[in-house]
């Protein structure tokens, strides 16, 4: 049964759906540059825990304004005056919403622009591809503001970009922006125009993959990459052993059998 996701209940995001299977998520408070305070982390937690059961097959992850997202809500953390206790448990509601997306199973393209700064850089290491733009620009500046990151960063950013930079980002304020940026691994895309329209273009393209393949391209290897060599090349198997055997794959196995389908060729 296919859960119905009420559009209605965002205010914070805005949830497009397109007749494709992608839905477009943008985060909607240009005027704070898309800083994440509780109520968006929450309407993240929503969206990406039923995304999986409500049939979409691909997830770009965009922003109204011109920045993708400045990190935690500063103004709101500075007025709330949270306890330790309170601030725990917010990150894990960051947490929560973080692994929604990269466990989830749906693939999530993250549409960067301008600042990815702080726990936006959190948020869009949980997206499973990254697109920037030239006005993308990536920081950690938890150092400068007292602070320490609490959405993720010490392992997503890290396994991205390696303890050292990641440490270095922290402690000076270091920005990447640029080819240096997907270099480093922090976007595997930059474009030219509209980072949004690239992302349209990538999730279109998952979105013609079986939604199984899929699943478990985006859940299994992030799984595994949590295990032991030996558990994971288990995992592996088994994984294989249910993907590779689906009925809905027997057409696709056909055509390349008997070579009417599309052959991997070198870009041009």
């Amino acid at each position: 049964m296919t859960l119905e996701i009420d559009r209605t209940r965002f205010a914070n995001l805005a949830v497009d759906a397109h007749e494709d299977g992608v839905w477009v998520v943008t985060l909607n408070r240009p005027a704070k540059r898309n800083a994440l305070d509780s109520h968006t982390i929450e309407e993240l937690v929503e969206f990406f825990s039923a995304a999986p059961r409500a049939g979409i097959r691909a997830i770009v992850l965009a922003a109204n304004g011109d920045h993708f997202c400045a990190g935690l809500d500063l103004v709101e953390h500075h007025q709330a005056d949270r306890s330790p206790a309170e601030f725990m448990h917010l990150c894990m509601r960051w947490h929560e919403a973080f692994n929604k997306m990269e466990y989830g199973g749906v693939p999530v393209i993250a549409a960067l622009k301008g600042a990815v700064v702080g726990g936006g850089l959190e948020l869009a290491s949980a997206a499973h591809i990254r697109v920037m733009d030239q006005t993308t620009y990536f920081a950690l500046p938890e150092g400068q503001r007292g602070l320490f990151t609490g959405g993720g960063a010490t392992i997503r950013v890290t396994d991205l970009i390696g303890k050292s930079r990641m440490i270095d980002m922290m402690l000076t304020g270091r920005v990447y922006q640029g080819q240096e940026a997907v270099d480093l691994g922090l976007a595997q895309y930059i474009t030219e125009g509209s980072s949004l329209e690239r992302a349209m273009e990538l999730a279109r393209k998952a979105a013609q993959n079986l939604p199984l393949s899929n699943f478990a391209i985006c859940s299994a290897v992030s799984h595994m990459q949590n295990m032991s060599a030996l558990d994971a090349a288990y995992a592996e198997a088994v994984v294989a052993g249910v993907v590779n055997t689906q009925p809905d794959a027997r057409a696709r196995l056909a055509a390349f059998a008997d070579k009417s389908a599309a052959r991997v060729r070198p870009n041009n």
